[in-house]
């Protein structure tokens, strides 16, 4: 006969009901059950490291992916404490594996901040586990517990002796949880390098023994986050001498801020809460924001030449642009808006940080004069391109209300159908493939943009010469909504489907890549409404006899040989779209009948977000270099790149 609840002590009814709760909604816990969350697992455990270290007991981590996607996280802190827990009247250690929230209650004052907390993320990591393993070395001893899916399988029992403290964890996780098991190094690297310049003097050892010979990286910044925003701006091209560097505490809450302008576009600001990511910012980043626009207007005012440059005051985006930062805070009681904890939300921090940044900054431009000029000549330079860009924004909205009228922008040959549910655009590249895909659509409710040539890398120019880009203006125009996410009118858009159908070659690639840049950086609410589709047209039309097939992939192709012959089959090569004719380009690529079309699919998960931004800048910013070692470490498998 199946146990109760009843069967059960008070301690494993807690714990059955924390199990129960995680198991039902992992995302709830864990952020979510694709890659992203996988990760995260260990980001859980190594934090618990993390906070070790940040208390002054730990100088070292290990990170190990073992065979069968097995992860193994080892410190040299205190342990995890083994004794009776007065509460629940079992191990410590079991206390910390097992009951949700049981946080830092497990030793008294044992953190006077913390980002993983002991007990809230292992927790989590064990009941959504096959199963984990415990190894505590404190006080001489080795203890051990074993879990299978957040149960204990014995009591935590002492092994042996042990000359060394720490804590080692390993855990497989779930294959009924996860829809994939395996882990992307390239992923592990970047947050556990992440978190080696967040802790300057810690040791951070990744190794991947999946296959041999062995991955392995050891990260140490004694430099800590200066070393880091220091890489980034020499890479970037920094604008001023040094790194901006302040430390500063307001209350109980402590800050840490280093940054630099640099000639790039894009803001990249990182923050973290007492060694945890927050990849929505929160009040800290409020309160620099605020403090950082009002101190450089004060500087704007003292200088008469630069103010007269600009006559008026310098707005948020103005001071943002270009500007690379790490904020980090420490706070004892920091509260999140999510288990995953993406943002901070205590009230008070946004002013305590005001405080903080107005007074170092000032502190830091007053002992450094010479670094302020070339920063205000960067915000400048940025407010007046924000001025250029509304202008030609507004051209675009004249443009666009010819439209309205009934006139056409460029090439475009619009549909009949002036229901945008039911309406599709098909942007393709040159005259030729828009011509075949003009004369074979049907005309009813499918509209063709042809562009000439390869549209501008947005990553690498300013809103206003995007904006006069002929080509940009034209599809801007044609899909009825304002530029940017500020201009988008989704009553307006004219097409609910938005196809992107180049050649299947490099070429064709390119201007896939452009485009995909352009709509995810300039006009996200279309992807994050499900509206951008890419088309999928064959590779090679294949014949054999009366036979005749398409073929997508050269897996294909070979199957279709290896079946009817070599020597009986005729291959044609499909070098453009220009190449079919339009029954052709129809029936293979444009018929909702039989077409293959991938869906740029919505993306509302910060951490997977965040790995798309990245790779967006890697392929298509400025940096060379990252983009060498980028296409270095995934050439052979670029075919299934996971974002």
């Amino acid at each position: 006969m199946a146990k109760t609840s009843k069967d059960y002590d008070p301690h494993m009814i807690k714990v059955l009901k924390g199990l129960e709760a995680v198991r039902k909604r992992p995302g709830m816990y864990i952020g979510t059950q694709d890659t992203s969350g996988l990760h995260k697992m260990v980001y859980e455990v190594v934090d618990n490291s993390i906070d070790e270290h940040m208390a002054g007991h730990c100088e070292a981590i290990v990170v190990r992916v073992l065979p069968d996607n097995i992860i193994e996280v080892q410190d040299n802190g205190r342990g995890i404490p083994v004794d009776i827990h007065p509460e629940e009247k079992v191990s410590t250690l079991e206390v910390v594996m097992t009951i949700l929230h049981a946080g830092g209650k497990f030793e008294k004052d044992a953190y006077k901040v913390s980002g993983g907390l002991h007990g809230v993320g292992v927790s989590v990591v064990n009941a959504l586990s096959a199963w984990l393993e415990a190894e505590v070395h404190r006080d001489g001893k080795v203890y051990y517990q074993k879990y299978e899916r957040g149960v204990p399988v014995a009591p935590v029992k002492e092994k042996g002796k042990s000359t060394k403290n720490g804590t080692i964890v390993r855990f497989k996780p779930d294959d009924e949880i996860f829809t994939t098991t395996d882990y992307k190094y390239g992923v592990l690297h970047t947050r556990l390098e992440e978190m080696a310049f967040l802790n300057k003097g810690l040791r951070i050892g990744l190794f991947d023994e999946r296959k041999k010979p062995a991955k392995s990286e050891n990260f140490m910044f004694a430099g800590g986050i200066q070393e880091l925003i220091q890489r980034k701006a020499e890479k970037r091209g920094m604008l001023h001498k040094k790194i901006i560097y302040f430390e500063g505490q307001k209350d109980e809450l402590m800050a840490e801020v280093c940054m630099a302008y640099t000639q790039t576009q894009s803001e990249d600001v990182m923050c973290f809460t007492n060694g945890i990511r927050n990849a929505d910012g929160g009040t800290h980043l409020e309160g620099f924001r605020a403090s950082l626009t009002r101190t450089l207007n004060e500087y704007l005012k003292k200088d008469e030449t630069m103010k007269k440059k600009l006559g008026g005051n310098l707005s948020g985006d103005d001071v943002r642009e270009g500007l690379n930062c790490v904020i980090s805070v420490k706070h004892p009681e920091a509260q999140f808006s999510s288990q995953t904890k993406e943002k901070l939300v205590n009230a008070e921090v946004k002013g305590q940080m005001q405080t903080i940044v107005s007074d170092r900054l000032s502190l830091f431009l007053e002992e450094n004069p010479g670094e302020i000029k070339p920063i205000l000549e960067r915000c400048i330079l940025s407010s007046k391109a924000r001025e250029a860009a509304r202008k030609a924004r507004e051209m675009v909205t004249k443009r666009k209300g010819i439209l309205e009228g009934g006139g056409l922008p460029g090439k475009l040959a619009d549909c009949s159908e002036k229901d945008p549910a039911l309406s599709e655009l098909f942007i393709v590249e040159g005259d030729s493939a828009g011509g075949s895909a003009k004369q074979g659509r049907n005309r009813n409710y499918q509209a063709i943009l042809p562009l000439k040539g390869k549209i501008l890398n947005v990553l690498k120019a300013r809103d206003d010469q995007i904006l006069n880009n002929d080509e940009i203006k034209t599809l801007v125009t044609a899909l009825g909504i304002g530029f940017g996410e500020e201009g988008y009118e989704n009553g307006k858009l004219r097409y609910h489907k938005i196809i992107i159908m180049t050649d299947a070659d490099i070429d064709g690639a390119h201007i896939r890549t452009l485009l995909l840049t352009f709509f995810f950086k300039k006009m996200r609410p279309l992807v994050d409404n499900g509206y951008l589709y890419i088309a999928q047209p064959p590779l090679f039309l294949l014949k054999s006899g009366k036979v005749s097939e398409y073929a997508f992939t050269e897996d294909q192709r070979d199957k279709f040989v290896k079946k009817h012959g070599e020597e009986k089959t005729i291959i044609q090569r499909y070098k453009g779209l220009g190449e079919m004719n339009p029954e052709q380009l129809w029936e293979t690529t444009m018929d909702p009948e039989q077409r293959v079309m991938l869906k740029v699919q919505p993306l509302d998960e910060s951490a997977i977000l965040e790995n798309v931004e990245r790779t967006f800048d890697v392929l298509m910013g400025d940096e060379v270099e990252p983009r060498r070692r980028f296409i270095e470490n995934n050439a052979l498998e670029v075919a299934n790149l996971d974002l």
